[in-house]
């Protein structure tokens, strides 16, 4: 049974570097081709001889070691910022935040009270549509170089504010959803626990950094990197006991320890980890998709992929111009954040435990996989779709220079 695992494991390991050899013969992200691979393998894949393509066994194993990647990834994003950075951008965060719930949530639910959902089912689809791909997004930036870039902060910003509206969300349409009577009171509470926890992060980096230095200065790497591994992922478990995503538990302790004298010394360390076990999460994101339910719903997710890039640019636009940004900064924003992926697939299957419409987690999967796709392509391309979107009239930003 062990050798059987670890054979597994191995195989799944083979097709992620083969993945990643496509990928850099086309000079393109990793992402879409971990997805695919993952896809055309499991349940459904055969078994030729010793060779097990279905990854029965092995997909806890390989799912937790995709989990690692995500904290690494967000980690890492938290490392090439600092808090300081974020505080000054902190109104920009807020309003930014909210006009993208705002544009997207509302269009999630025109698009799912459109399309004949259920009132219940319709606010699973808004849920859906509305939150970004914290891991996604955090690979498609490092891997594009983009983490120096001015808007990036403002980016780094919506995706936490986006996971203190998945806490309210998922605390009110959880209780709707299985029955679970959670009084307003409750909810509130939940909300200020999460931002709590936040601010938490935000006051030990700015008053105890000094404690940090000294309990961070190991001349050894080896031990130096048991410690920030096993804070890492101490943080991370701690977060998800108290409902705070366990990535944004590991994108928070990146932000306090990029205050240490220690940064530029755990990024060097660190990236080995978060290529590896990033490139897993999205082959075993790719390997939980069974290509043959999607077919049903393909309209549904299509309609839902266009009002998503839509609503995206839009609300970049928007966002950018609010904060000074350029018009190429602005729409880089909307291009970069229009990845769904881990938190669509939780909502999606809190419809399933609630008995919704089956077709909710097709749809999920195949719109989840379409953008995975599209996202790093619209924002490999951003530079080129700003300078085209540029020369379109549009009134609202005419004052935007690009380039400026």
């Amino acid at each position: 049974m062990t050798n059987d695992l670890i054979l597994q494991v191995g195989t799944g390991l083979l097709l992620v570097a083969a993945a990643a050899l496509l990928a850099n013969k086309f000079k393109f992200t990793i992402i879409p081709f971990l997805i695919i691979i993952g896809m055309l393998v499991g349940p459904h894949a055969p078994k030729l001889g010793i060779i097990d393509l279905r990854f029965i066994e092995s997909f806890e194993v390989i799912e937790f070691l995709g989990r690692i990647g995500v904290l690494f990834l967000l980690f890492y994003l938290g490392l090439e910022f600092s808090i300081k950075k974020l505080e000054k951008s902190g109104k920009n965060i807020i309003i930014g935040g909210s006009i993208y719930i705002a544009i997207n949530f509302s269009l999630g639910l025109l698009y799912g009270w459109a399309t004949g959902f259920s009132l219940l089912e319709t606010f699973m689809i808004a849920g859906i549509i509305t939150i970004s791909s914290s891991a996604i997004v955090a690979k498609v930036l490092v891997d594009l170089k983009r983490t120096s870039n001015k808007e990036t902060e403002l980016i780094l910003g919506i995706i936490m504010f986006d996971d203190v509206f998945l806490a309210v969300y998922l605390s009110i349409i959880s209780s709707l959803v299985l029955g679970d009577n959670t009084s307003i009171l409750g909810v509130i509470s939940s909300v200020g626990i999460s931002l709590g926890y936040m601010l938490l992060f935000f006051i030990i980096a700015r008053k105890a950094t000094p404690l940090i230095n000294k309990l961070l200065n190991i001349t050894s790497n080896e031990v130096f990197i048991i410690v920030v591994f096993a804070a890492l992922f101490f943080v991370a478990g701690l977060s998800e006991t108290i409902h705070v995503a366990e990535a944004i538990g590991a994108l928070l302790l990146g932000l306090v320890f990029s205050e240490s004298d220690q940064s530029e010394r755990m990024e060097r360390l660190v990236i080995p980890f978060r290529d590896f076990f990033g490139a897993l999460f999205f082959f075993s994101f790719g390997l939980g998709i069974d290509p043959f339910s999607l077919t049903g719903a393909v309209w549904l997710a299509l309609g839902a992929v266009v009002i998503t890039i839509f609503g995206n640019l839009i609300a970049g636009l928007i966002v950018g111009k609010k904060s000074k940004l350029s018009f190429k900064a602005s729409a880089n924003i909307g291009l970069t954040i229009v990845s769904r992926g881990e938190f669509s697939i939780i909502i999606a299957n809190l419809a399933i435990a609630g008995n919704l419409s089956e077709t909710i987690q097709p749809f999920t999967a195949l719109y989840v996989l379409l953008l995975a796709i599209i996202g790093p392509l619209l924002t490999k391309e951003s530079k080129r779709i700003s300078g085209w979107l540029n020369k379109v009239p549009l009134p609202l930003f005419k004052d935007q220079a690009i380039g400026k």
